[in-house]
């Protein structure tokens, strides 16, 4: 009887000791500033069905304790090593107790026989639900060498990634560009290039490959979006060259000496376009759809000689409109973001689903930010035509790739910012005004992920569901198969 009193002593002793009010830490100080910590999660706005945002210290000590508590609901975790793994079924409570609020977060940490609290921080925990899935590329860093290479998705409420295509099945060969209609898992497209090169086309159940090069169009289709009926799917069409510095900051420098835009009927396996999209002397590349299908982006510069003049090759970003009836364009061709006012060059425009913003990147000059230190998001309101502050987004370094969530609340991007070298990828909350909230780096099960993981990440994009493809039937369709060819049809 003595012994399970003595236990149950025990255990409420250690119990007061450390809670996270902390006032039974009989002896502390306290370290007047947050702890340093890796992933950075301070002060950062997440979705309620996010991943536990496991962390590390980047401070050495003996040992350390990490106190969560919101809304009447806490608890505490240990650790020896500095590293701080939150239990998945407690967080899922806090987070759901809390949607809407905020839960606090407490760091402890002993040095020798010393205690030191950190600052307390805040976690903003949205009602705003994030689309389930993230599918993404990876590759290596350089990507001018390859081997393995793949399309994958990661579920955003756990930690499981599984592969929606690798190139193993497929000789190693080059798969990019992958694009979904409306975050719809069911329909999806990607390129192969090389080996196999065409386009798999995945609608529902049917599965194409298409041999997209016609005799009118200076290359196969490349940059993709949807139309959102999913009856068109918008290309440029490029004459890509590439540039590879020893002493730039800018490691890789990709360039258009030709692009065009045009559009792929899925029905009658057609690609038109207007002569405002296909002119000699104007490179138009990136298209993008409205939410209604009424208004087609892009970007748009004046041919220069390149690679003497890359440097002076600045897009802006402009809109045309379309009717998905009579497939048609407009008379007249529209600029949003205009590169002689602002003297940066626009690429990737990217229209939230609910219609109100436009989010693309911006740097100094080109089509290819993703390697330009000065790449960063820009959000331009499409209702009161000013363009919104993401200081909280981006950083000194790159920051570009971006797509929604289908409810326009997250976004996704892709950034260098850790060490110039990878790209990870980061999440974003969008208010219903354009305000962002501080964004944070996609969750992983260990701290240290990032610092052996070898790929960068590449074409993020939320989807509403896992995504399910055959992918031996894709690979034999691609060996096998001699495809369907597309016809350019004259407007």
């Amino acid at each position: 009887m003595k012994r399970i009193k003595y236990t149950w002593l025990f255990i409420i002793f250690w119990a007061v000791l450390f809670s996270c009010s902390a006032p039974n830490i009989r002896e502390y100080t306290d370290a007047g500033k947050y702890p340093d910590i890796f992933p950075d999660y301070i002060n950062v706005t997440v979705p309620y069905n996010i991943a536990p945002l496991n962390f590390r210290l980047n401070q050495s000590g003996t040992r350390e304790l990490l106190c969560l508590e919101g809304n009447g609901s806490k608890f505490n975790i240990s650790s020896s090593d500095g590293k701080f793994l939150i239990p998945a079924r407690k967080w899922k409570k806090l987070l759901k107790k809390n949607k809407g609020k905020s839960i606090k977060v407490t760091v402890f940490q002993k040095d020798k026989e010393s205690w030191k609290r950190y600052n307390t921080f805040s976690i903003a925990i949205s009602s705003d639900l994030i689309d389930p899935c993230l599918v993404y590329r990876l590759i290596e860093p350089g990507y001018e060498l390859w081997d393995k290479m793949g399309i994958y998705q990661r579920n955003l409420e756990n930690f499981k990634e599984s592969t929606v295509f690798e190139n193993k099945m497929t000789d190693y060969n080059c798969v990019n560009c992958h694009s979904f209609c409306m975050e719809d898992p069911k329909k999806m497209m990607f390129h192969m290039r090389g080996e196999y090169g065409s386009t798999v086309l995945i609608r529902n159940e049917i599965t194409e490959k298409l041999n997209t090069k016609t005799d009118s169009t200076i290359s196969s289709l490349v940059y993709p979006y949807w139309h959102p009926s999913g009856k068109y799917i918008a290309f440029s069409v490029n004459k890509i060259d590439q540039a590879f510095y020893l002493n730039n900051k800018n490691r890789i420098e990709v360039f258009d000496s030709k692009s065009d835009v045009v559009i792929y009927d899925t029905g009658e396996h057609e690609i038109f376009t207007s002569p405002l999209l296909f002119s000699k002397d104007v490179l138009e590349t990136f298209p993008g759809f409205s939410p209604d299908g009424k208004t087609l982006y892009f970007c748009s510069a004046r041919s220069l000689p390149v690679p003497e003049k890359s440097d002076s090759v600045k897009y802006s970003l402009c809109s045309i409109a379309f009717n998905p009836d009579t497939r048609t364009f407009g008379a007249n061709v529209d600029t949003i973001f205009n590169d002689r006012s602002f003297a940066k060059s626009a690429a990737f425009p990217r229209a939230s689903p609910d219609g109100r913003f436009l989010l693309f990147t911006v740097s100094g000059y080109g089509s290819f930010p993703i390697w330009h230190k000065d790449a960063d998001l820009f959000l331009f309101d499409l209702k009161t035509k000013g363009y919104k502050d993401l200081s909280d987004i981006n950083s000194k370094d790159v920051d570009s790739y971006h797509s929604w969530s289908s409810n326009s609340r997250w976004i996704v991007f892709s950034s260098r910012r850790v060490d110039s070298l990878y790209t990870r990828l980061y999440i974003a909350h969008i208010g219903k005004e354009g305000e962002a909230g501080k964004a944070f780096m996609l969750p992983q099960k260990d701290p240290d992920f990032y610092d052996t993981f070898m790929k960068s990440y590449n074409i993020p994009e939320l989807v509403k569901g896992e995504v399910n493809t055959d992918s031996y039937r894709i690979s034999q369709m691609a060996e096998n198969s001699n495809g369907l060819s597309l016809i350019f049809k004259q407007q």
